[in-house]
């Protein structure tokens, strides 16, 4: 007992000197709030260079067909390396059963150059449907008569089951200005 008590003094000092020399809290980076995923600052890291994943694009509810154009650039210039013919404007986004297999290559590995949708219509944003709602409602309100969503709940469907013209022709010229309203609410 007594040899036990006298090594007890020896061990702690040698514990506690270890633990001094070693790397403790004090010396790690700092753990700050960032919008860039751990696994990308990671792989960037370890790849020596300081290039993120980038994200896709998204469209907005206010752009301009200029803005759209500009939008689609990289998704163009993709497509024609993946060795697709055809001018830029051509090359937008082919779906059905019937893409021919060297589009649908194409298409998968320049996917993430196609914009998204705006936010608040992805199916992504569980809110979506209620944006919809939304606007539906606000479309009713400026004497649209047959319009409401479509089954997935964020699409708009103007018509009805009698394909009402005069309901399609007014969804049609008041669509944007209702989506920006609703947009706007927030």
């Amino acid at each position: 007992m007594v040899r036990s008590a006298r090594l007890l003094p020896v061990v702690l000092v040698a514990v506690l000197g270890a633990a001094a020399c070693s790397s403790g809290p004090d010396e790690q980076t700092p753990r700050v709030a960032s919008l860039i995923p751990p696994s990308a600052t990671a792989s960037a890291a370890a790849s020596g260079s300081a290039v993120v994943r980038q994200e896709r694009p998204r469209r907005r509810l206010d752009e301009s067909e200029a803005d759209f154009q500009a939008l689609l650039k990289p998704f163009q210039k993709c497509m024609k390396a993946q060795g697709l013919p055809g001018g830029e404007k051509d090359q937008g986004w082919v779906g059905g059963d019937d893409v021919p297999a060297k589009q649908k290559a194409a298409q998968e590995a320049c996917t993430r150059f196609w914009p998204l949708p705006p936010w608040e219509q992805d199916p992504a944003n569980p809110e979506a449907d209620d944006f919809a709602r939304d606007v539906v409602k606000c479309l009713k309100g400026k004497g649209v008569r047959y319009v409401e969503t479509t089954e997935d709940g964020i699409g708009i469907a103007a018509g009805g089951s009698r394909n009402d013209a005069r309901s399609i022709s007014m969804t049609g010229e008041l669509l944007d200005d209702c989506q920006r309203e609703v947009a706007a609410r927030g």
